[in-house]
């Protein structure tokens, strides 16, 4: 098939470099032209987990420019793939959705035959066959039916496994308009998933819907799992991966997302909870389950800095983790930076690393905050540490060696990957989400025992 995809962001590039990978002529268009210089040159435009690969494939047909008719003219599908800000209250604007839908439709008045345009970002529920629907009709002088079809399809996936999310989704999900429209749009899954997933379709808005509660259930498991690791660090004697494992291997509840570690970030959870609540408020439904969600997020830094006041070491403090997830570099609403700001409020010393998101990172920090070079570095800065993200290096490269060869004497392992037992006096290892007493004896018996 011939496709076009508008947007060549963080997730309509591989998106694009993804549907040529299988065989389909694909232009992208954006009005970046320095995203179109590069990705004409075969460059990813940034980093993401597979994105330079796909688009090193000599057989690939992809195309991308800035002139929306180039890009649409001669292709049977188009894919909107663009920001949706949160505006007033939380609630997603459809703002850039609309301005591709006018150039879209210009393009449609002059083609014949069949077309279908897929919004695939994430929108408030009604917003696909309200507004989106009228800019769409009026934009193209057709009506949804013989020549015109809509669906709503978004995305399941996350930053720094975008490509592989794409490739093996657990569901496809697709809102449509009609039964030609779901049809078609099927027709491409049908040719682009590398695993056979179940294809759920329905009317736009309970697509809408599904994909809103989707991501705000699973902040609520995440809010679970860190209210379970406060809990466990009040009651002597408990731990909370013992507790979660347990209740984990239910199947009516499952292992995913039912970590106790630190609270939740980046561009999709934290919005998506405003959103669903404000949506609800709009409705004049009670959502107290989701408002309880976010205040236990909120209260995650909270919990870590009364940790720090307990146990730390010294006043220099060391945040090793910035981006909101290991593999990217994107930090919106990162736990790390929210920590070491606050930290430094406190009247700490605060240094910072993080393998990827330190030039990012750099924006949204208190300009008293340090940034270091090396995961040695900020070791060497700080007497206390935490770990904030979840990131492999962390792991692999904080040695008992490295930790006694810096003054670091505390380290906070807020995902429990480090093992206690290994390090010595010079540098120990607390957990958080277990009993605090018991806590306090590791540690004296670490010292006692080295």
């Amino acid at each position: 098939m011939k496709l076009s995809v508008v947007g060549l962001g963080k997730l309509g590039s591989p998106l694009a470099a993804l549907l040529a990978t299988k065989g389909h002529e694909v232009k992208g268009v954006d009005f970046s032209n320095e995203i179109v210089e590069k990705l004409n040159a075969r460059q990813a435009p940034f980093h993401e987990e597979g994105l330079q690969d796909l688009l090193d494939n000599e057989a690939l047909k992809f195309e991308a420019t800035t002139d929306y008719e180039h890009a649409i003219q001669d292709t049977d599908a188009t894919f909107i793939i663009v920001p949706t800000p949160s505006a007033e209250k939380g609630l997603f604007t459809n703002r850039y959705i609309l301005d591709a839908l006018e150039n879209v439709g210009q393009v449609l008045q002059k083609k014949e035959g069949y077309h279908l345009v897929v919004i695939t970002s994430t929108v408030m529920p009604g917003s696909t066959m309200g507004e989106i629907r009228e800019t769409l009709e009026r934009a193209s002088g057709k009506a949804l039916g013989e020549e015109l079809g809509l669906c709503y399809n978004p995305e399941f996936i996350a930053l720094g496994s975008v490509v592989r999310d794409m490739l093996y989704p657990d569901m496809v999900l697709i809102g449509e308009s009609d039964q030609k429209a779901g049809d078609f749009l099927q027709s491409i899954y049908e040719s682009f998933c590398d695993n056979t997933p179940p294809v759920q379709r329905m009317n736009c808005v309970n697509a809408e819907l599904t994909k809103l509660s989707l991501n705000t259930y699973v902040t609520t498991k995440i809010s679970y799992a860190n209210m379970l690791g406060a809990v466990c660090e009040a009651l002597p004697e408990s731990d909370v991966d013992v507790v979660t494992r347990a209740i984990g291997l239910d199947s009516r509840i499952g292992q995913k997302y039912l970590k106790a570690a630190v609270a939740f970030g980046g561009p999709c959870f934290p919005r998506d909870n405003v959103a669903f609540r404000a949506m609800a408020q709009d409705l004049e439904v009670p959502v107290d389950l989701a408002q309880a969600t976010q205040q236990v997020n909120d209260f995650q830094p909270k919990r870590l800095q009364a940790l720090i006041r307990k146990f730390n070491r010294g006043k220099r403090i060391g945040v090793l983790g910035l981006s909101y997830k290991p593999g990217t570099y994107v930090v919106e609403e990162s736990p790390g930076i929210k920590v070491a700001n606050q930290l430094v409020k406190e009247g700490y010393q605060v240094s910072v690393f993080d393998p990827m998101a330190l030039e990012q990172a750099e924006k949204d920090l208190d300009e008293r905050v340090q940034l270091t070079s090396s995961i040695e570095a900020c070791l060497k800065a700080c007497d206390t540490a935490l770990i904030m993200t979840n990131w492999s290096e962390f792991s692999e490269e904080i040695t008992p060696k490295l930790a006694q060869e810096t003054a670091c004497q505390l380290i906070i392992d807020c995902w429990r990957t480090l093992d206690q037992k290994q390090f010595t006096n010079d540098c120990k290892v607390l957990y958080i989400g277990q009993g605090l007493a018991i806590a306090e004896q590791k540690l004296d018996e670490l010292a006692t025992v080295h």
